[in-house]
């Protein structure tokens, strides 16, 4: 029965002095409460602690930089143009004891920023235009000129103000209120930046009609430009067909001129050879081997066959 007491006394002291210390990590700080309630303020320096136990509760904090990842929202602009606008931000545990008495953990913490940081966001786009949230600075960018029509204009328009200054201002005006819940903001910038679904779909649209109108004008063009080629090449082709064929009617002319020459010559010599001979010509000429001919008995061509029978 003693060894019992003793081995149960031995199972409890252990128990009770290991529920009495706890360890701090360097990458965090620890609040100690007693019945619900703060007591001996924050612990941040790393080692073994010890508290009271079965009495007090520890509660562990991050010493690292958060992170901050806003849902999306619709938020219209100074010039009426709806947008999607994503947030991210970077914040930290700055007084872990006011942390814990006003937020209690981190899913706390995050719930109260979205309110901080989503409505200085709302704020700080409802008053500017949309280019000053799109642009940074007024860096001059090269343009087609086919935009005309679908923003080339409102593109190019200089900015005042511009996105890192307006992100430089939620951080701002929100770092102003965070402290109140024991949390330090160092960063918030924008994510993401797009027009909602029904004025994505318009600008979509008008761009697709200006990019079709772009495109018939070019074919337009081309068919013009072609036309021209077509034609061009036609003038070409008579010009050079036109030059051609008075060279030969030239050489033609020659030509017939010197045959006419020599078949004078030829008659001059000896006319009846000449005329024995271009009959001859023509009845090659004008029959093949089938052919069938009657003649009269007076005919010039027979008149050669004859005498060559004859001789």
């Amino acid at each position: 029965m003693k060894t019992a007491l003793l081995v149960g006394g031995a199972v409890l002291a252990a128990a009770l002095l290991f529920s009495s210390v706890y360890t701090v990590s360097e990458t965090e700080q620890v609040i100690l409460t007693q019945f619900g309630k703060p007591v001996g303020g924050v612990v941040a320096v790393p080692g073994l602690h010890v508290k009271v136990p079965l009495v007090q509760s520890v509660h562990r904090f991050e010493k690292r930089w958060l992170e901050y990842d806003g849902s999306p929202n619709e938020i219209p602009t100074r010039d009426k143009k709806y947008i999607w606008v994503d947030i991210y931000a970077r914040w930290r545990i700055a007084d872990a004891l006011r942390f814990y008495q006003a937020l209690h953990d981190e899913r706390g913490a995050q719930s109260r920023l979205d309110d901080i940081v989503d409505g200085e966001t709302r704020n700080a786009v409802a008053s500017f235009d949309l280019i000053e949230i799109v642009r940074s600075t007024n860096r001059p960018f090269a343009t087609t000129g086919e935009l005309e029509g679908i923003g080339e204009a409102e593109a190019v328009a200089k900015i005042a103000t511009g996105r890192e200054k307006i992100g430089q201002q939620i951080l701002e005006r929100a770092a102003r209120i965070t402290p109140d819940f024991g949390i330090e903001l160092v960063d918030v910038r924008f994510k993401r930046i797009n027009y909602t679904e029904s004025v994505q779909q318009a600008v979509f649209q008008r761009m697709i009609a200006e990019r079709k109108r772009i495109a018939e004008r070019s074919r337009s063009e081309g068919q013009g430009r072609a036309a021209e080629i077509r034609g061009q090449k036609e003038r070409d082709v008579l010009a050079v067909s036109s030059v051609g064929y008075k060279t030969a009617q030239e050489l033609k002319g020659k030509a017939d001129a010197k045959a006419t020459s020599i078949y004078s010559r030829a008659y001059g010599r000896d006319p009846s050879f000449y005329e024995f001979w271009k009959s001859m010509e023509t009845l090659q000429t004008a029959l093949d081997k089938d052919a069938t001919v009657v003649l009269s008995t007076d005919s010039e061509l027979l008149k050669y066959l004859k005498d060559s029978k004859g001789r």
